[in-house]
């Protein structure tokens, strides 16, 4: 009797262990299905075509950039189709986290030394979160001038600085879009042409052609440029190549300078007047 009292003692403690586990298991399956999965590559690059993207390079990655803006294009034989006149940019990328990168690079234009950093604040999320936001500051450091051009020259003249939001959304697995309020700074600036402040809201897309190929399109409108200006809105259009360790960008624009700065206030050409550039962009990962 006592062993029957015992046995039926036990079954009852196995059943509720069995029930305990079981809605210790469903506890578990409710949090994992509350966890929202992150859409990924909205772009490929961490540049739509010249302006930031919202992609960061990954906790530990180094990407190693090389762009090249050739001449104008319409100056055709006497420059060469802009190959006579090129700038070029040689810098890095490092990821600190998956979050957070920092930049550093060297170009032709005015001997700019650039850097920057990039950090993200949120991700979009698959039947979840909309978009994904990043920030991206720049510092140039311009090492072109010279106190025998301006003999009152300050180490500050040299600076100029831009602040970016860029906010993307990958709308299917082939199309992508961006918009980027962009505000720049410059110590040093001609008052005849341009503002000391400048603000520009700028939009990108990405449509995708191949598994390995995309075209993407950008544009940023200048919302307080000065009458009369010799500067225009940037206009570019670019192809990316995706080769395994390699995204290579090949591109047109009205900019021929490759720094956030320049590129985004000091665009001399005219997509229906002259003025349009051949470029690249070249990222390789390790």
């Amino acid at each position: 009797m006592k062993l029957k009292k015992i046995t039926v003692l036990a079954l009852a403690l196995l059943g509720c262990g069995i029930a305990s586990a079981q809605e210790n298991l469903l506890d578990e399956l409710d949090q994992k299905s509350t966890k929202k999965e992150i859409e990924i590559a909205a772009f490929k690059g961490v540049q739509v075509v010249s302006m930031q993207s919202t992609k960061l390079a990954a906790k530990g990655e180094f990407y190693f950039v090389v762009s090249h803006r050739f001449g104008d294009l319409t100056n055709g034989l006497d420059n060469f189709f802009g190959l006579d006149n090129a700038y070029t940019k040689l810098g890095g990328i490092y990821g600190v986290t998956n979050w957070f990168s920092v930049g550093i690079s060297r170009q032709t234009y005015n001997k700019v030394f650039e850097l920057t950093a990039k950090y993200k604040f949120a991700d979009q999320e698959i039947d979840g979160f909309p978009v994904t936001i990043v920030g991206f500051n720049s510092m140039d450091i311009n090492t072109k001038l010279s106190v025998d051009e301006y003999p009152n020259l300050k180490s500050n003249n040299r600076l100029a600085f831009t602040t970016q939001l860029p906010i993307s959304r990958k709308f299917s697995n082939a199309f992508s879009l961006e918009i980027n309020p962009v505000f720049v700074h410059k110590n040093l600036y001609d008052p005849a042409t341009e503002n000391k402040d400048q603000f520009l809201v700028a939009a990108g897309g990405r449509y995708k052609l191949t598994k390995r190929l995309s075209v993407n399109l950008e544009y940023a409108a200048r919302m307080d440029a000065p009458e009369n200006e010799m500067y225009h809105n940037p206009l570019s259009v670019g192809l990316d190549i995706e080769t395994g360790g390699h995204v290579f960008q090949l591109l047109f624009s009205n900019s021929q300078a490759i720094n956030d700065v320049a590129y985004f206030t000091n665009a001399t050409g005219k997509w229906n007047g002259g003025g349009i550039y051949f470029g690249f962009n070249m990222y390789r990962v390790f």
